[in-house]
């Protein structure tokens, strides 16, 4: 044999080896088997011991550039709670979908469809996210399907003789404006904490051709990049008078804090901010709008209501009063009716009633012409 038919049977260096190890021979012999056929497919086994904690942790730290903090703080908490304890410890390569199954209807039994989306979301992409780096040959997960949840939390709406309670009961509130115009136009409340006065018109121009109403242009949020949450949401809304007095008194006031703050305070330019001009926090303005429905002597009890049901409230209100499903969408800034349909599905009341008017009138006409040639 000449030496370049020698070079071409070496022995394999140590490096390129690959064992095969377990508790018995079968164990190993099994293992190695996998071994070759990954080898065989080009697919890389990844490292044993890697875990799924493992590929949650990865891809928290570098799967979510760009995503704002409550984001992450969001997916952080539920993979703390909800995932590390039932599978952080399995090792990724051994999941199987049996495994993810097993793990979705035990939770089935205690969270929300909602949540469990949101779970199976997050591992889904986990693990895309571990398999696009070899660390697993597949992603089991993606094959899973989600099971139904428990009731989530019902959505609830003011009536309009609580909502009006409530608008009293706000009116000695640093909330009060801002209660006002969730109620009367329905804005988000990650939407008013981001409201800078110079989104705010509050004497139009009734000489102009059109007029210009008095409005106020929601442009901006609390989310990443002050983007509102989608294009659509971005819509400029006549004020009714009492949001236009409710504003012109919350000005006056912050002006008096602003005044009293003096070198404390910090100027955002925003409507609603705290007694030093910074932006509100999420969790004081709960805090403070729970306050007033505990004053409201309407029967509420405070735990049970959020800020953003006031939302709720704005659209049963209208839905009440008889306005399409259409402008209702347009006014929340949906960009069409089917989200408002479903989230807002408690708060919307039946009006497609032409049908029947229609049909009255054609009975009733063929029994008018049926009696006079009779």
């Amino acid at each position: 044999m000449d030496r370049h038919s020698q070079s071409r049977f070496r022995r394999p260096r140590q490096a390129d080896l690959k064992k095969g190890s377990g508790k018995t021979k079968t164990e190993a012999k099994d293992k190695l088997k996998e071994i070759l056929r990954d080898h065989e497919d080009g697919l890389s086994s990844g490292p044993e011991n890697y875990t799924v904690a493992h590929a949650l942790a990865n891809w928290i730290e570098y799967g979510l550039n760009g995503r704002e903090r409550g984001t992450v703080e969001t997916y952080r908490y539920q993979i703390d709670g909800h995932i590390v304890p039932f599978l952080g410890k399995q090792k990724l390569r051994a999941l199987t979908a049996d495994d993810v199954d097993k793990w979705l209807a035990g939770r089935a039994r205690v969270l929300s469809t909602r949540t469990l989306r949101m779970l199976h979301s997050i591992l889904n992409r986990a693990v895309r996210h571990a398999q696009a780096r070899d660390k697993v040959k597949r992603n089991v997960v993606g094959l899973c399907d989600v099971p139904t949840g428990r009731e989530g939390r019902p959505s609830k709406a003011f009536t309009l003789e609580q909502a009006e309670a409530v608008l009293k009961a706000a009116g000695k509130s640093r909330l009060h404006a801002y209660i006002v115009l969730s109620i009367l136009i329905g804005a988000r409340t990650e939407e008013l904490r981001a409201l800078t006065w110079d989104l705010v018109d509050l004497d139009g121009s009734q000489t102009a051709e059109p007029p210009v109403p008095r409005s106020i242009a929601v442009w901006r949020s609390v989310r990443a990049k002050g983007e509102t949450k989608t294009k659509k949401s971005r819509r400029t809304l006549a004020m009714p008078m009492r949001c236009v007095v409710a504003l012109r008194a919350h000005r006056l006031r912050q002006r008096r804090d602003k005044q009293l703050a003096g070198e404390r305070w910090q100027e955002h330019n925003l409507v609603f901010a705290s007694l030093a001009g910074t932006p509100l926090d999420a969790h004081n303005v709960r805090r403070a709008f729970r306050k007033v429905i505990r004053e409201a002597d309407c029967g509420l009890t405070p735990t049970d209501w959020t800020p953003r049901e006031m939302r709720h409230s704005f659209v049963s209100l209208l839905s009440d009063s008889g306005v399409r499903v259409e402008d209702i969408a347009r006014l929340v800034g949906h960009s069409g009716t089917t989200v408002t349909e479903t989230v807002y599905r408690k708060q919307i009341r039946p009006v497609i009633i032409e049908g029947a008017q229609a049909m009255d009138q054609i009975f009733a006409r063929s029994n008018r012409e049926s009696q006079s040639r009779s």
